[in-house]
Formats: C-alpha cells, sequence, structure tokens
C-alpha cells in the first residue's frame, strides 16, 4: 500500500491529539441542567419573524444564571428519518443546578421574551435534562 504525504501528515495530526485528550480526563462532574427548546414559527417563510424571534432568544444570556447559551437554526446536514429539522430555532442552555433554572424561568427578561416572542410561535417543544 503506496503512503502519500497527505495520508501520512493526516495521521501524524491524528497522533498529536492523544496528549490532548488526556488532559481533559473524563470525571463525574456536578450535576448540569440541560434546558433545550425547539420553536416553530407561525410564518415559517418570514425572515423578519425569524430575525426576531432570534434576537430575543440571544437577549435571554444576560439572565445571571444561564452558564453558557447556544441558539441556532436547523442545519444543512444529510437528511436522515431521525433529524428533525421542521422546528425554526433552538435554544440550548446550561445550568449549575435546577435553582439556576427557576431563577431563569422567573426573571424578569424570560418573562419579556414570553410576552414579545410568543405571538410569533405556533409550537415550543422543551427538553429538560439532568446529569445521569
Amino acid at each position: 500500500m503506496k503512503t502519500t504525504r497527505r495520508k501520512f501528515l493526516a495521521g501524524a495530526s491524528l497522533l498529536t491529539l492523544a496528549p490532548a485528550l488526556e488532559a481533559y480526563p473524563m470525571k463525574k462532574e456536578k450535576p448540569v441542567l440541560v434546558h433545550h427548546v425547539f420553536f416553530w414559527l407561525k410564518n415559517p417563510g418570514s425572515k423578519e419573524d425569524l430575525a426576531k424571534l432570534i434576537a430575543g432568544v440571544k437577549s435571554l444570556s444576560k439572565i445571571e444564571t444561564i452558564q453558557y447559551i447556544h441558539v441556532g437554526v436547523p442545519a444543512s446536514t444529510e437528511q436522515r428519518d431521525v433529524v428533525d429539522n421542521s422546528y425554526s430555532v433552538s435554544e440550548l442552555m446550561f445550568f449549575k443546578d435546577l435553582a439556576g433554572q427557576k431563577t431563569y424561568q422567573d426573571h424578569p427578561l424570560h418573562q419579556k421574551f414570553i410576552a414579545e416572542c410568543s405571538p410569533l410561535w405556533e409550537k415550543v417543544i422543551v427538553y429538560d435534562t439532568i446529569n445521569g
């Protein structure tokens, strides 16, 4: 089998990852609550409604108990039976604990977001998980 320079460099690059992986050992962490929400717009073709919903979700990042927030739209990945990309916007948030998530739920910024953006969506699904 002939080894090309490209294959050699790719293999060598992978070998350099081994020490980095060892630097991040797997360990048990404190419970972390993950809050994942999917929104379906009433008018999915409206770029204005999409922009307003994304801006509204991003405004939630100012809530102090959110450790990390990711706001996204469906990716153009391979179409498979197990992939649901029918939603318009998703938010993924991490909290240290249940109390932090409760603070977020009751926070005035979250309540304002609901009041201002709920007319934009027709459906919302929430998945909350905690480390097992």
